[in-house]
């Protein structure tokens, strides 16, 4: 997998006040584990708004239908559901700008292969908060890139916060999207299928 990190900017749109803005862009489904995200927003003594974007989608024909809307009542039992906006699917276009208006992105997910909207996030330049899947394994290192959890909501309230500062919040964001230009640039990854391809 490749990305053009130039089509991410890495400018942010200004948002309100001192508001933390935390984004997750991927599938809203059980295997994401976004309560939670939710569960750390609710522990927040700072002022935070959370976006999802994504639409519902079974993983398994085993998975259980209806986590949407367990995710609005949990919402509203843990009393943030006006600092909680569900997006649903957006198109590539405008996942740009999603991305633009984010502050950290975060996902928590259980297991995934690749781990796609993480790569995007980071070509965007916001610092990562994630669970070791996929390749946030070869994006994160800690306090450099962003920061690994363990899936602990507790833990990733504390990583929220020690990226309240926007200074911080910048640095490591810069960071993450270097990173991902020399390991994930197509410029990287066609030579790396040419020399693979020569060496056959």
């Amino acid at each position: 997998m490749g990305i053009d990190v130039d089509e991410y900017s890495n400018s942010k749109v200004s948002q309100s006040g001192n508001t933390i803005n935390i984004l997750f862009v991927g599938r809203i489904a059980r295997v994401r584990r976004i309560e939670i995200l939710l569960q750390a927003a609710a522990k927040l003594s700072i002022p935070f708004h959370v976006t999802l974007v994504g639409g519902e989608e079974k993983t398994s024909s085993l998975s259980r239908s209806g986590y949407l809307n367990e995710l609005k009542k949990l919402c509203i039992s843990l009393k943030i559901n006006d600092r909680v906006t569900f997006v649903g699917p957006v198109v590539q276009e405008e996942l740009f700008e999603w991305y633009r208006k984010g502050d950290i992105f975060v996902y928590p997910s259980l297991y995934e292969n690749f781990g796609q909207p993480i790569l995007e996030a980071a070509a965007a330049g916001l610092p990562i908060i994630s669970t070791p899947v996929g390749v946030a394994q070869e994006i994160i290192t800690n306090n450099e890139t962003g920061f690994l959890f363990s899936g602990d909501d507790e833990e990733l309230a504390d990583r929220i916060t020690q990226l309240t500062d926007q200074n911080t919040r910048k640095k490591i964001g810069e960071t993450a999207r270097e990173r991902v230009r020399s390991l994930f640039g197509w410029g990287v990854i066609i030579k790396q299928y040419l020399d693979l391809y020569r060496s056959l």
